[in-house]
């Protein structure tokens, strides 16, 4: 029974939405298509009124002018003796200039019975000289004595335009007649590309203009018999051909006129809003869409629809709270004790949680120092490994100076006991030289020897390519190789470290070195260039290459290709390194012509200053 009773609660307000909704969409379906559609013939009585008044100024602007030009010396001198050659030429010369200047389509004199003998086109490969226009209307009110008003296509230049005329006369005599003609493509361009479409028909409901092509010289009307006969008669249309454009007239009960246009299978619904222009017998619409209007209107009957139903949602859902308010209170209190006992339980967990949080945090800290610290150790043995590998040409690069300096300090001795003194200068100035170069080569072999700092700055990489190249001299010597050195015009400098880029580029080039030994083409070829932002050195041996199948493992720790004894594996991947250290790269791939090709990109830097930290 409480369900039955229930239900009966909610059955009369459903009912009532029902019913309110019904009359929203029969009858406010039908107001809110009349309110928009009076929008629309508003909006559209506007278009009209500025379409009607840019056509009459359009046209009174140039509605004098022939008056004026058949009032002209030169026009009425022609058609007083129109078969004089140099008369001809004048007025062809004057109506082109004065066709330019009006920026108007075309001007032309007429004589009795309608041939051209004057034009501004008259050197133009279509011209209107020659011909004849007895047939149209504004020559025949012209010639009467009156002023001729017309719109045609052109027979000849089959362009559209507006013709005024008006007769010549000298004295009491017409003459001839001055034909002006005026483009309307202008005015028929701004009219393209809005939502409402402009036209314009003739007497007999054909439309010469339209912001549509596909609309132009079709009829609104049917194309009778006697209709076509007058339009042919005057050949306003010349060979274009004329059509009926489908149409369906139909009224609102406010009194607004529809059209229904169907084209190519698919029917529009227009509101038509006309007005005559009685001077030049035209009449002007604006034809303006009415899907919008309607989508409109079923827009506001959705959101009147929507609110009737939120308003009756709200109302639901007001009547359903009071329903579950007693509910709910009740079983808050219960909610909040339970809720009160999951706090406390998930507070435990997320404090033992964030306790091996800590812990696990502390070890990742601790394995990541350590590893800094192995990273650090194994550039160094690396290092070693490489200064172990040069001791023995270094051995003897340090035996041949120490045995010049005991021969040339036997000699000093000598050549003082025999009061040579100046010879025996010559031996101990050759000794401080060699004393000089084995101090040098012993100062970069200690700098190369130790732990750089972390800190990154301009780097000369001149500098650094010279240290490097007193530093590898034994080995290439021992090699019999040659280090050729291609740094450009320009100074360059890159950010990095100088004496861990010096370890780079002796652990590459001690590499190959170790590839030329033993081959007929022992020349290593070092080079720098500047591009962008980045300097790219290059590295370059004539030796067998890198195989594809350890391409990839290049890179790696503790891989080598070298016999035992011969290296740790650790040179490459130490250099990859510290070259991503830096921020660059370090890449190898095997030259077109041969041989191993390293590459290392860095940023470049402006000015070089050398690290003697590191």
């Amino acid at each position: 029974m409480p369900q039955f009773l229930g239900g009966r609660r909610w059955l009369w307000p459903g009912l009532a939405v029902a019913t309110l909704a019904a009359a929203i969409v029969f009858f406010g379906g039908a107001l809110a298509n009349r309110i928009y559609l009076d929008e629309a013939a508003s909006r559209g009585q506007t278009t009209l009124r500025l379409a009607v008044a840019a056509l009459s100024g359009q046209m009174n602007r140039f509605e004098p002018l022939p008056e004026l030009i058949a009032d002209h010396d030169d026009i009425k001198e022609l058609v007083s003796d129109p078969d004089n050659p140099s008369l001809r030429a004048s007025a062809n010369d004057y109506l082109k200039e004065i066709n330019a200047l009006l920026k108007s389509s075309d001007i032309y004199v007429l004589v009795p019975g309608g041939e051209t003998i004057a034009a501004s086109n008259h050197d133009q490969p279509i011209s209107f000289v020659g011909e004849n226009f007895s047939y149209r209307p504004y020559y025949q009110d012209a010639i009467r004595g009156n002023q001729g008003r017309f719109f045609a296509l052109g027979t000849t230049s089959l362009k559209r335009g507006y013709y005024f005329s008006s007769p010549i006369r000298i004295g009491m005599e017409i003459r001839g007649v001055v034909v002006f003609k005026v483009d309307i493509d202008a005015i028929e361009a701004s009219w393209k590309g809005g939502d409402q479409e402009i036209i314009v028909t003739d007497p007999e409901g054909i439309i010469f203009m339209s912001g549509r092509p596909s609309w132009l010289y079709a009829s609104l009307r049917p194309l009778t018999d006697e209709r076509l006969a007058r339009t042919e008669a005057s050949r306003r249309y010349a060979d274009a051909m004329l059509r009926e454009l489908p149409v369906a007239r139909s009224v609102t009960n406010e009194g607004n006129s529809l059209l229904r246009i169907t084209e190519d299978g698919k029917s529009r619904e227009f509101l038509e809003l006309a007005e005559q222009m009685p001077e030049a017998r035209w009449t002007v619409r604006v034809l303006a869409d009415t899907a919008s209007a309607h989508t409109q209107a079923l827009a506001a009957v959705i959101s009147a629809l929507l609110a009737l139903g939120l308003a009756g949602l709200g109302g639901a859902i007001i009547l359903q709270r009071r329903a579950r308010l007693t509910e709910r209170m009740q079983m808050q209190q219960s909610a909040q004790v339970e809720l009160e006992r999951r706090v406390e339980e998930r507070t435990a967990d997320l404090a033992q949680v964030n306790s091996r949080l800590e812990t696990e945090v502390g070890e990742r800290r601790a394995t990541e120092q350590q590893l800094r610290r192995t990273q650090a150790d194994l550039i160094q043995a690396g290092k070693l490994a490489a200064l172990g590998q040069m001791s023995a040409a270094l051995s003897h690069e340090f035996n041949q100076p120490l045995a010049a300096v005991k021969t040339y300090a036997e000699n000093a001795a000598t050549l003082i006991d025999r009061a040579r003194i100046d010879e025996a200068r010559d031996n101990v100035a050759r000794i401080s030289k060699l004393a000089d170069r084995m101090a040098s080569i012993s100062r970069h072999l200690r700098n190369f020897a130790r732990k750089p700092n972390q800190k990154l700055g301009p780097v000369s990489l001149e500098e650094v390519v010279r240290d490097t190249e007193e530093i590898v001299a034994g080995r290439l010597k021992a090699a019999d190789a040659v280090l050729v050195v291609d740094l450009g015009p320009t100074p360059l400098a890159v950010k990095a470290g100088s004496v861990r880029l010096q370890q780079v580029l002796v652990n590459i080039v001690t590499n190959a070195a170790d590839a030329v030994d033993g081959l007929a083409d022992r020349s290593i070829e070092l080079s720098a260039r500047r591009k962008g932002s980045k300097v790219t050195i290059s590295i370059r041996d004539h030796g067998p290459g890198v195989p594809a199948a350890i391409a990839e493992r290049i890179f790696d720790p503790f891989f080598s290709t070298k016999g035992v004894g011969k290296g740790l594996g650790l040179g490459l991947s130490i250099s990859y390194n510290i070259v991503k250290d830096f921020g660059g790269s370090l890449c190898i791939l095997n030259h077109q012509e041969g041989g191993a090709l390293f590459t290392i990109e860095l940023d470049a830097a402006r000015a070089a200053v050398r690290e003697a930290a590191e």
